[in-house]
């Protein structure tokens, strides 16, 4: 079973239905016994960095997320979770949970896209990804495939990190992390068969590190 955390950030149910789609078994919980016992977890979001802290830190889960990095649980951040798992956030200037090397900006005014016309932010749309390194995550997807984003800060994590970048009036990072802890700047359970893709990746590497265990 996969744990889809819940604090209150919005889009678990996307997450879920998506899982559901595919078959995989999860749950949306806020429970720490049932983010344990998960095969994985899934730490999604949409909303603002300091309210999302504000709200993991009043419920205990930013333990419960650092309990799951430390015992080595795969866990996968989804945008806003996927922002928040880095040191620092310039939204409210907020200090974060530190599970990775980086910090998270915001998207500079004026931003051209690469045909000379503007790049409104928040940036909403579909893009695709530059692999920049081997990703377990993107096994079997197609390098044309494109993803949904819908952000007004990017990511900058450790450059050692970095997965894969996406250009969209400036080029970013839109995929990072390791073994067993990854995070994605887009939505992957609003990309259509890339993100199914995407997560079905992610659960068949949960079961197989509970079986290697």
């Amino acid at each position: 079973m996969l744990a889809i955390l819940d604090y209150k950030a919005g889009n678990q149910t996307s997450v879920r239905r998506a899982l559901e789609h595919l078959g995989i078994p999860c749950t949306v919980t806020a429970d720490p016994a049932l983010l344990e016992s998960a095969q994985g977890i899934i730490f999604p979001g949409v909303g603002a960095a300091g309210q999302a802290m504000r709200a993991l830190g009043e419920a205990g889960q930013d333990a419960a997320l650092r309990r799951a990095v430390d015992v080595g649980q795969p866990l996968l951040g989804i945008c806003l979770g996927c922002q928040i798992l880095l040191e620092r956030s310039e939204e409210n200037d907020t200090p974060t949970l530190g599970l990775a090397p980086g910090v998270c900006r915001r998207f500079e005014d004026g931003l051209r896209q690469e045909d000379g016309s503007p790049a409104p932010v928040p940036h909403m749309g579909w893009n695709s990804l530059r692999a920049v390194a081997p990703c377990r995550l993107l096994e079997g997807v197609e390098p044309t495939a494109e993803f949904y984003f819908v952000h007004s800060y990017y990511v900058e994590p450790d450059p050692a990190l970095v997965l894969a970048t996406t250009v969209y009036g400036r080029e970013f990072c839109s995929l990072y992390g390791r073994e067993g802890l990854w995070a994605a700047q887009f939505h992957p359970e609003k990309s259509g068969r890339p993100g199914l893709a995407l997560l079905r990746n992610f659960y068949d590497y949960c079961r197989e590190a509970r079986h290697a265990q």
